[in-house]
Formats: C-alpha cells, structure tokens, sequence
C-alpha cells in the first residue's frame, strides 16, 4: 500500500493526467525526480498515457539496484536501469553476491530493454566556502558518495581509485544515504566533498546551491586517457564522455576546473527496462509512445536535451558487447517502424 500511495503522490505533483482508453495499469520505479532516470521515466508515464498505451504509477527515489531485481522478479513493471547493475546480477557480484550465480543469471535472463540515454557522469565537487583542493583532498577526507547500495556508490568509489588510488574505509570515509536526502546532506556539512552523479545542468546541484557556489572538477586527462580508465569504460554502461564546458549548463554559481575547455568525465549509460514476459503489444505500443513524444521529453528539464534519448548507436547506448540485455522484441519493432536502426547484436 506505501508503494501505490508514494506512486500516487507523484502523479499529482507533476500532474500526470491519465488516458481515458489506457491499454493496461504498470508500475514503474526510478531514482530521484529531479534526476535524468525520475525526469525520463515520470515523461515516459506521460508519453504512455497520452498516447493510450498505459496508465502507470510511478515511485520515484528509489535504489536501482532494488528496482531492478523487483522488475527480473515481475514485482515491479518498469524500472530505469544503469547497464552495470544487470551486468553485475548475472555474475551475481557486488550488490548482487548474494543471490548466487545461477539465480543472478536466471533473473538476468528475465530483462529487456525499451529504450536508452546518458543516466548521469560520475564527478566531483565541493562548496567554494570549504576551500576543498580537489582530487589532491580525497585524503582523509569525509566524502558524500551516494546512497547505501546502488551502482552510484560503486561508480563514486571507482572513480576516486582510478584518479587517486584511495580506498573507502582505508584512506577516506564515505557518508551514503538514500537520494531523497541527498539535497540536505550535500548542504549539512556532514561531508568535505561529494563525488556523485551528475546531470548538466544538474538538479541536485542546483538546489543545493542555495546554500552556496561550488567548484566541479574534471577527470584530469592523464587518468581519463590512462590503461585502467580504458579497461573500466569496458564495463556495460559505462562510457568515457567529454563535454565542452560551454555545454554544461550552469550560468552561475558553479565553476568548472580542467586543463582544457573540456569537461571530463566516466558517462552511467542504461535505459528503461521490463520484464521479458511483457506482451509485444504493449512493449511495442510503450516504445512508440516514447519515440512519438521524443521532443516533448528532451524539453522536460534542462539536462534531458543532451541525455542521449531516442539514440541507438552502440557507441552512445552501451548495447552488445558484455552488456547481458537485448530490447524487447516489442520495442525493436517499434524502433525499426520509426526509420531507426537497431544492431542484431542488441535484438
């Protein structure tokens, strides 16, 4: 019952309307509101019922890794989803040891893709007022680095290794809490730094600059060109992404560090996914109702325009290679009835 309730609520704040004639009732989870996987999945819930497809209710704040085993469970309908986490629940490691390899693999086997997009790059910043000195300060340091268990905690962490070679716990401490405490937690002073994802412009960002301008700092460009940066970008969902400055978004309060004009940064690719089990119809009638609504989504929030929505360029979403998912057969057809290509490799 808390889940419908929160879904609800969720509906009236961003006053979803319903289709009269809605084909059927999904569930849909996805992370913070303000945050590229809430905007996309909450716009997709509007896409789904203007179009006549479904009536969803989403539960928005969620922890991905949760919400993507309830969708390989059919406890939930729709889920957005960092590539890494289902690459991780097939190997049954990380936050997902505990399931065992042949059952990871199994509710693996349960997921297909709808559609993809940038869902966030990883990076780090500080409030000007604590004259944190950047990668160089990670060191004994008090770092915000996500919530208690998700694939951005495990990114935040990668990151600061793959810059600095620090550990959590042996050269820093880590403060993690859920995404719906994020905004005060960056502005209370529990911690030095916060090396999170980011959107551009970012919405967490934005709203913690209420209490004060900030410093982001770029990937500095011996690592992001280094052997172990390449050898991690090989991960499903993760992509090396540079962005020029000018690009970014921020008009004010934020400043930028970097050795170029450029903005570095490891890019969290993943999109939405479902169960295997949905009908054709309705992954097909989902996906059309997405790619039919492509302009009004990208105009949702600042960020969305450069989140790589309605791409299928292996390059941009992440596809093949050790990526476990495929799209649903609904949504291929979809796509290709819409002039898009899809590689067979990610049918």
């Amino acid at each position: 019952m808390r889940k419908i309730l929160a879904a609800v609520s969720v509906v009236a704040m961003t006053g979803f309307v319903t289709g009269a004639h809605a084909v059927v009732n999904l569930t849909a989870e996805t992370a913070a509101p303000t945050s590229a996987p809430g905007v996309s999945v909450v716009a997709f819930a509007e896409a789904a019922a203007k179009h006549n497809v479904a009536d969803m209710q989403v539960t928005t704040g969620q922890t991905l890794t949760n919400s993507v085993q309830n969708v390989a469970e059919g406890k939930s309908d729709i889920a957005a989803a960092p590539f890494v986490l289902p690459f991780l629940m097939s190997r049954a490691v990380g936050p997902y040891a505990k399931l065992g390899k042949e059952k990871g693999a199994e509710l693996t086997s349960n997921l297909a893709v709808l559609y993809t997009y940038r869902i966030a790059c990883q990076g780090l910043y500080a409030y000007d007022s604590s004259s944190f000195p950047g990668y160089d300060g990670i060191k004994d340091a008090t770092i915000f680095n996500g919530p208690p268990r998700g694939a951005a905690l495990t990114n935040a962490r990668d990151l600061v290794r793959l810059v600095t070679g620090l550990e959590e716990k042996k050269d820093y401490t880590g403060v993690q809490v859920n995404w719906g405490q994020a905004v005060k937690t960056i502005q209370d002073g529990s911690a030095d730094a916060f090396v999170l994802p980011m959107s551009f412009p970012d919405g967490r960002m934005t709203a913690a600059l209420s209490s004060g301008d900030m410093t982001i700092w770029s990937m500095p460009i011996t690592a992001f060109n280094g052997e172990q940066f390449g050898k991690f970008t090989k991960r499903p969902g993760t992509v090396a992404v540079t962005l020029p400055i000018n690009e970014m978004g921020w008009k004010s309060g934020v400043s930028i560090v970097s050795e170029d004009d450029n903005f570095r940064c490891p890019g969290t690719v993943g999109g939405e996914i479902v169960n295997t089990s949905m009908s054709f119809d309705t992954a097909k009638g989902l996906t059309k109702a997405f790619l039919d609504s492509l302009d009004d989504i990208k105009a949702k929030a600042p960020f969305m325009a450069n989140s790589w929505h309605g791409e299928t360029d292996i390059a941009l979403t992440d596809m093949c290679g050790l990526n476990p998912l495929k799209y649903h057969p609904g949504a291929v057809a979809a796509w290709e009835e819409a002039g898009y290509s899809i590689p067979d490799c990610a049918k």
